[in-house]
């Protein structure tokens, strides 16, 4: 079996269309997308039309598609930066129907692959939260926080934008990293595919490039109300 791990799209639709058209030249057998789908991007809406088209994904939720249905939670940011994010936040919302919000506030939050010579366990950010940051060098927390199913071989996440894979106890843990917003100081968008055969299994984390100046010209032309920040993690990678 060949799968597919896409995470933390935040509505770049372009680089996701360069992810999946990469896709469809690989003989994958399925895809699986680990939240954070429109929120932060130029073309929320697209992002979802694309999602849905697809005939063989399953979609998990990620912290900001719930920032999208349910709003801010206390404490999620300073108050300095919150007034610019609930700007961000109308704006998306401005482009997305009820329907799309009621899709994206009803997207389970784990999947459990238990069909394969591997079990798969995977998630957005842990399996008990879609807020928690665990890195890769936080050994403690991966242990803790990631690992929590035993019966599990391979863990699975994004939510941090930096792909990485790690073993622990003859078991593995990856982060997917990001399709939209790389932090890495990698711009090309990032996604992970793992081969699953005969109790053996391979990952590959992959880089696409993409038309990274049209993405930062739609978030111009759109009036986007954070285009510099952005516009920064789009062309160099970095944490904004």
């Amino acid at each position: 079996m060949r799968l597919a791990f896409l995470s933390d799209i935040h509505g770049n639709a372009t680089a996701l269309e360069a992810v999946l058209n990469e896709l469809n030249q690989q003989e994958i057998d399925k895809i699986y997308i680990l939240g954070d789908l429109c929120f932060r991007g130029p073309e929320p809406k697209r992002v979802l039309e694309l999602i849905q088209g697809l005939n063989n994904a399953e979609v998990i939720k990620g912290n900001a598609d719930e920032w999208l249905t349910d709003g801010f939670r206390d404490g999620d940011f300073p108050e300095e930066v919150k007034e610019l994010l609930n700007e961000e936040r109308n704006w998306t919302l401005q482009r997305l129907s009820e329907e799309d919000l009621t899709y994206l506030k009803n997207l389970p939050t784990e999947l459990v692959l238990d069909e394969l010579d591997s079990i798969i366990h995977a998630f957005h950010a842990t399996p008990s939260s879609l807020y928690d940051v665990v890195n890769v060098d936080d050994t403690e927390a991966i242990e803790n926080e990631i690992m929590q199913k035993d019966e599990a071989d391979i863990y699975i996440y994004g939510h941090t934008h930096i792909p990485y894979v790690r073993s622990l106890h003859g078991k593995s843990v990856v982060n997917t990293g990001s399709v939209g917003l790389p932090f890495d100081g990698h711009p090309l968008a990032s996604y992970l595919v793992v081969d699953v055969e005969e109790g053996r299994h391979r990952f590959h984390l992959n880089r696409v490039p993409y038309n990274r100046e049209h993405v930062v010209e739609l978030y111009r032309q759109s009036a986007y109300p954070n285009l510099k920040q952005l516009g920064t993690v789009i062309f160099y990678g970095v944490r904004p």
